[in-house]
């Protein structure tokens, strides 16, 4: 490492002076060539050259001593090449131009080949579950006891794997969330975007925007301390009784944490409407509130329903406040005053210890994420084509 950082500081103090070089040969010569690039575009290919190279060189098995006299030849070599290259008229800045398009598609590459592998492996693993549990009794299975199977050799009861109660869970506290979150959100971004002056709004937006960033885990906590217990003496004082760790607790809490995403996505959204719509819709004689219920808010409809999906996205995947604050008891109910759990909390703790990647309990992680993975891939899918239609109805 320490040999790629000393190459990288050389190359570019080679550069600055093979910049300057090619500044004064083309003082002398300007009026007998045309050049097609600038000088500081060959200082850019000397210094990419150089960056590749050196990488290479380090891969090698070859020792330290070797690599750094390889590496100081290349770079003596590298820059009288870029002058002979650049007196024969060598188009640096294609060069240059191809050279990051290049780079940008091999970083796109990478996610989607780090995609595909995360797909796989999760895929793989969940047939070999499949293998040991049917498919119908995972999918259909209304009982989810996945600590009666720990060994592979030990027998698996047909109801032990049973999504349904986890899938329940997990809708039941992401639709709580959203309930929480989604008229929360859009309201405060309406008020911010609309109504509040600047000042009042460059002190409110950021202030709730600091709610997207605290640690879940403090969220967690507050729900286990303060909204748990809130909820279980408020239904307490009317004779109804509520779980110590349930689903309006966590889902409420999670709600709030949701909330920044929503106001900030809407905000932006609603503030990019063009200003001749608003003020045509009010030089037409419609009130304010009149304006955005039937023109900014159709408008921005499409980025509305955009950060939405990322809300629920994020209500889906969260792990922490639902281990804290809703229990890990997969209960067959839709009751938001049940203790519940939710399909990323179970595979967090089916995930935790000395496992053995051979049972029917640890794989059934990679089940669990798996449905997990459709399910909101299909939703995602579904969301996208709804904004495509709100697009070329307003568009």
């Amino acid at each position: 490492m320490l040999i790629f950082i000393c190459a990288i500081i050389l190359s570019i103090i080679a550069a600055y002076f093979l910049n300057n070089k090619i500044k004064n040969y083309r003082l002398k010569n300007f009026k007998y060539k045309a050049f097609n690039s600038l000088a500081k575009h060959y200082s850019y290919c000397f210094v990419l050259w150089s960056i590749f190279t050196t990488f290479i060189i380090i891969l090698s098995p070859l020792s330290v001593a070797i690599q750094c006299l390889i590496i100081l030849l290349f770079l003596g070599l590298n820059f009288f090449i870029i002058i002979n290259l650049q007196s024969k008229s060598f188009n640096a800045k294609k060069h240059i131009e191809k050279s990051g398009e290049f780079i940008l598609s091999i970083t796109a590459g990478i996610g989607i080949l780090i995609t595909i592998i995360i797909t796989a492996s999760i895929l793989f693993e969940s047939l070999r579950f499949f293998q040991k549990v049917s498919v119908f009794d995972f999918l259909f299975g209304l009982e989810w006891n996945p600590q009666m199977a720990i060994y592979e050799d030990q027998a698996v009861g047909k109801s032990a794997f049973g999504f349904i109660p986890v899938f329940l869970g997990t809708l039941l506290i992401t639709l709580i969330a959203m309930l929480i979150a989604i008229p929360m959100g859009i309201m405060g971004a309406i008020y911010l975007g609309m109504y509040a002056k600047s000042s009042t709004r460059d002190i409110l937006k950021p202030i709730l925007e600091i709610l997207a960033g605290v640690p879940t885990v403090v969220y967690g906590y507050f729900a286990v301390t303060t909204i748990g217990p809130f909820f279980k003496s408020l239904f307490a004082f009317f004779g109804i009784k509520v779980a110590g760790e349930s689903a309006l607790a966590a889902g409420f809490v999670m709600g709030i944490m949701i909330i920044p995403f929503i106001l900030s996505l809407t905000d932006d959204a609603l503030r990019s409407v063009p200003e001749s719509l608003k003020d045509g819709a009010l030089a037409m004689g419609s009130t304010n509130s009149e304006m955005i219920k039937k023109v900014a808010l159709p408008a921005a409809t499409p980025s509305i329903v955009g950060a939405v999906i990322l809300a629920i996205s994020r209500a889906i995947g969260e792990t922490m406040i639902v281990v804290m604050a809703a229990g890990l008891v997969a209960t067959l109910t839709f009751n938001p005053l049940d203790s519940v759990t939710t399909a990323t909390a179970q595979i967090v703790t089916l995930l935790v210890g000395d496992q053995e990647f051979d049972s029917p309990k640890t794989l059934a992680a990679f089940a669990l994420a798996l449905t997990l993975f459709i399910l909101t891939f299909t939703f995602n899918v579904v969301a996208l084509s709804v904004i495509k239609s709100y697009k070329k109805k307003f568009s």
